[in-house]
């Protein structure tokens, strides 16, 4: 069964600005067209990266909506509508879908877990319930539920479900999710330290925290890889180790946000439980970032 590919390249895993405890669209269209004029290859709006957690319902819909809205069919958008309860994962993404999303980015059941079984019936029941395309989002570190490949298996004979982001970490696991389903799920890393590596599986791309504030370069690392310079890609992912590994120096989004709050892209406004980054890893960011020229 031939699927969509909903991109290739670069996809930034946006975050949401807020100011005085609103989402700040203002700040957020302008990242968006920045974005958008540096090559990334697609939108994902409210995602762990976007703070989706804690959106109000509202919010979260006014977002993906305004999101659609800003990129007027540029590139895709590529909305987080996952939950760790079904019956609002088919509302929230059936919304996306009316308001002219390309695809849904859906994370595994959250607090409550799921058996495989239970993760089966949970995407089975969502796919059903949509018309726009699935990108499953693996991410065993923060949700504590993980998909095994039997269960990736089962869930990509559903025309709908197209693809998987891959934060799991396990590149040997990852190794055998291409093995497996390389034919019919097109695979993303979702860490920013792993591009290169999942690429040369087999991988259509990256969707990235750090493409928040160097969007050209990500792009760049997957250009040169699907045009046969792999030594040059590996190179610029080599050289951006540092400052990925910066990045999540205290839990994402806090780092990014205050990286684009220096850049001067939003305030560093952050919703608890979440709090702004503690002094001494704004110090070593800003250091960071001076030695890549950010600042």
């Amino acid at each position: 069964m031939k699927k969509e590919t909903v991109f290739c390249g670069s996809g930034v895993a946006v975050i949401t600005p807020f100011i005085e405890d609103r989402v700040d669209y203002n700040a957020l269209g302008r990242i968006i067209d920045f974005q958008i004029a540096n090559k990334t290859d697609a939108i994902v709006i409210c995602g762990t990266t976007g703070e989706s957690s804690t959106l109000s319902d509202d919010e979260h819909r006014g977002s993906i909506a305004f999101a659609v809205e800003r990129v007027a069919g540029r590139i895709p958008v590529i909305a987080g509508t996952g939950s760790n309860d079904t019956k609002y994962a088919i509302e929230l993404s059936c919304h996306a879908c009316d308001v002219g999303a390309d695809a849904l980015l859906l994370v595994t059941p959250y607090y409550n877990k799921s058996t495989q079984k239970g993760l089966v019936k949970n995407f089975l029941t969502i796919a059903d319930a949509v018309t726009k395309p699935i990108i499953l989002y693996n991410v065993p570190s923060r949700t504590g539920c993980a998909f095994n490949t039997a269960t990736y298996k089962e869930l990509a004979k559903h025309e709908r479900i197209v693809g998987v982001k891959e934060a799991g970490g396990n590149i040997s696991a990852i190794a055998e999710l291409f093995a497996e389903c390389g034919n019919d799920l097109d695979i993303y890393s979702g860490n920013d330290d792993q591009i290169v590596p999942i690429l040369s599986l087999g991988g259509k791309g990256v969707i990235s925290v750090l493409s928040n504030i160097i969007p050209a370069q990500i792009h760049d690392i997957c250009e040169l890889w699907f045009s046969g310079k792999t030594k040059e890609s590996a190179d610029l992912q080599l050289r951006l180790l540092r400052l990925i590994n910066t990045l999540f120096v205290e839990v994402n989004p806090i780092p990014i946000k205050a990286a684009m709050h220096l850049l001067g892209w939003c305030s560093d406004e952050i919703r608890l439980p979440l709090c702004p980054i503690e002094d001494k890893n704004r110090d070593l960011l800003i250091g960071v970032m001076k030695e890549e020229g950010l600042l």
